[in-house]
């Protein structure tokens, strides 16, 4: 693909990361490897990923492209800069064309990135798995690369002001590939699952003890922070889908008047 739009915006992104004065910690980065089709999986816990997530594939040299879901390719400035980047709308009704494009692309050689949660965790914890990721691997043949992101949800994420004060520690902890075959894509899904929930643990452990202390908002309640736990987050969860599907409502009731 003809990159005109990404390089540049790297270099602006690394720029203000240094204007903010992050320290950002990538470990594994030898398990992306540097050539041929790979799918790196993300965990979600802020707003920021898609700018932080392609940092793990930096070091060798691979741009990544991110499914992400289709209002961002809707919005009017958005929309024309994720495409752009050759990144892969995602119709969460519909998820068949983007499917198709993903293994495309990873047929072709390229880095597709992907968030087998689909939505932001307030929980901090990995919420459950869609399947996607391992059936979308299996089917172009090629390798799934876990990838934990840690700090980002510092600066913006669900229900919290953002915060984007310097010296803040980002880390990107990337783990072994699997091999997904297809065969069983739930059992394949839940050995993904459970790979990443040691690797995030492990993320959590070895974040600056200076920069985390005890009972963090941004931290799993399971992990001894304060950030809600699985059922209070779905239960948040639950309840901003009410209002947006109310917020939904009252606008067609007013383009009707």
């Amino acid at each position: 693909m003809r990159d005109i739009t990404y390089p540049p915006i790297i270099v602006t992104a690394k720029v203000a990361f240094k204007a903010l004065g992050q320290s950002i910690r990538i470990t594994g980065a030898d398990n992306v490897p540097r050539e041929g089709g790979v799918l790196l999986a993300y965990n979600h816990v802020g707003y920021v990923d898609f700018v932080y997530g392609g940092l793990a594939a930096n070091p060798s040299g691979r741009l990544v492209r991110f499914m992400a879901k289709r209002e961002l390719f809707d919005h009017t400035y958005v929309g024309p800069l994720m495409r752009s980047l050759h990144h892969i709308e995602v119709d969460r009704g519909d998820g068949v064309a983007s499917f198709h494009t993903a293994v495309d692309y990873l047929r072709n050689g390229e880095a597709v990135g992907i968030f087998p949660e689909a939505t932001i965790s307030r929980s901090m914890e990995l919420k459950e798995f869609k399947n996607g990721a391992v059936r979308i691997a299996a089917a172009a043949g090629v390798p799934v690369v876990p990838v934990i992101m840690w700090g980002t949800q510092r600066m913006m994420t669900k229900g919290r002001p953002r915060d984007f004060s310097r010296g803040k520690t980002i880390s990107l902890s990337i783990g072994e590939p699997l091999h997904p075959t297809g065969d069983d894509p739930t059992a394949e899904t839940a050995d993904l699952h459970a790979r990443m929930s040691q690797m995030l643990v492990e993320a959590v452990r070895d974040y600056p003890v200076d920069e985390q202390p005890p009972g963090s908002w941004w931290v799993p309640a399971s992990l001894g922070g304060s950030a809600p736990t699985p059922d209070e987050a779905e239960r948040l969860d639950v309840e901003e889908k009410r209002e947006r599907a109310r917020k939904r409502a009252e606008k067609r009731a007013a383009r009707k008047k």
